[in-house]
């Protein structure tokens, strides 16, 4: 199979990590040669509730009898659709919250810078140093990677930066400015928390000058932090807020949730503002749907801030300087760049799934299944400290 994987499928590393996949259960994924990997990744935390979920896969195959897709987003009234957003207004913050459904995270970015430059009438977008949102044209724009933009250029004009956590960037946001998008965590970076009320003063700031506060939750929402949502740690509440990833458990989605008053600009002057075909897919709506029922119903958000605990009890070694991030959101992160290719894979000989950080090249990225166990991450836990060992000997 890897073969043609290589010969057909575009890709997108010289050497991508290749396991032939035949099935996933639980917090393993099963390859063709009858090996159960321990999957510390969750498909870039995208499987929140493990894989073939029962709760998920009953409500797909409970959906794909009745009907798949019927109509461009907006147009019909879909149950899936209609019960999953009634529901997220309720766990939500934001007032009269309105969410509209698209087809990944990145795409979620596209339409909330969108809806910032319709609804301030103005241009400018402040995005943070060493951020990621995406790869679309508007999402790359908001990277300040230029060895990754440079190949793609011209983006989009009128984007700015400010350093994240530095108060004395707050200066760049003025009167000229629609919005400033921030991951509430920063991923890519390194799992990088706000602190001395980061927040708190970019969104005052914001509110002096007129200007939006996009709160980007792909890779934090739905309970891998601790909260359903990570603003709920810190103070604030988002004008917009990005959610994906682990919002349908294993399955392709984004949204972008804002305010009645906001949305509805979308809406007229032009009609049809963004629009999509697959958004709010039905298949799709049904299994966020049984996701968030699960999250919320369940004391799985609770036991996310034990099991953190637990990972960094246990991953104590001379070769990892600190396990950051909260819940399971957290990358360890080792004293080089080489000793992480190192541990990623061997980890993967090892049968432990484990993966890198976009920026951060010190980092081991540990982001399971929210539903991963004790005897579980003890399991992985031993593998990586003996990887450790293994390299500190030597």
């Amino acid at each position: 199979m890897n073969k043609d994987f290589l010969t057909y499928q575009a890709q997108t590393t010289p050497h991508p990590l290749g396991l032939e996949v035949s099935s996933a259960k639980g917090s393993y994924i099963y390859t063709t040669d009858g090996k159960a990997h321990l999957d510390f990744v969750a498909g870039v935390s995208a499987c929140s509730l493990g894989h073939s979920h029962p709760k998920i896969v009953k409500a797909i195959k409970e959906q794909s009898e009745k009907y798949l897709h019927v109509m461009v987003y907006g147009e019909y009234a879909q149950s899936p659709a209609v019960n999953y957003t009634k529901l997220l207004s309720e766990k939500v913050d934001i007032p009269n919250a309105k969410t509209y459904l698209v087809n990944s995270g990145t795409e979620a970015i596209e339409g909330a810078l969108k809806l910032a430059r319709r609804y301030t009438g103005r241009q400018e977008i402040i995005a943070a140093h060493r951020a990621y949102h995406g790869n679309t044209m508007g999402s790359l724009s908001l990277m300040d990677f230029e060895e990754r933009k440079k190949p793609f250029e011209p983006l989009l004009p009128e984007i700015s930066f400010l350093n994240f956590n530095d108060e004395t960037s707050l200066d760049t946001i003025t009167k000229k400015t629609a919005a400033v998008i921030l991951e509430t965590i920063q991923g890519g970076a390194g799992f990088i928390q706000p602190k001395d009320d980061f927040l708190k003063k970019v969104k005052q700031r914001c509110e002096e000058v007129g200007a939006l506060l996009i709160l980007d939750e792909i890779q934090p929402g739905f309970g891998r932090t601790g909260k359903l949502f990570a603003y709920e740690h810190f103070g604030i509440i988002p004008d917009i807020l990005v959610i994906g990833k682990g919002m349908a458990g294993g399955l392709p989605v984004g949204a972008f949730v804002a305010s009645e008053k906001l949305m509805d600009s979308l809406s007229d002057n032009p009609k049809m503002g963004h629009i999509t075909t697959f958004g709010g897919n039905p298949l799709i709506a049904a299994s966020a749907l049984a996701t968030l029922e699960e999250i919320t119903s369940t004391s799985l958000i609770e036991e996310t801030l034990e099991k953190e605990k637990l990972f960094k009890t246990l991953l104590v070694h001379p070769l990892i300087e600190e396990v950051r991030g909260k819940g399971l959101m957290l990358a360890a992160i080792v004293s080089s760049e080489e000793i992480a290719n190192q541990v990623i894979l061997e980890a993967k000989d090892n049968e432990l799934i484990l993966f890198w950080l976009l920026f951060e090249k010190r980092a081991v990225r540990i982001t399971p299944p929210l539903t991963i166990s004790k005897e579980e991450i003890e399991k992985g836990c031993k593998i990586i400290l003996a990887i450790l060992d293994k390299i500190y000997k030597n």
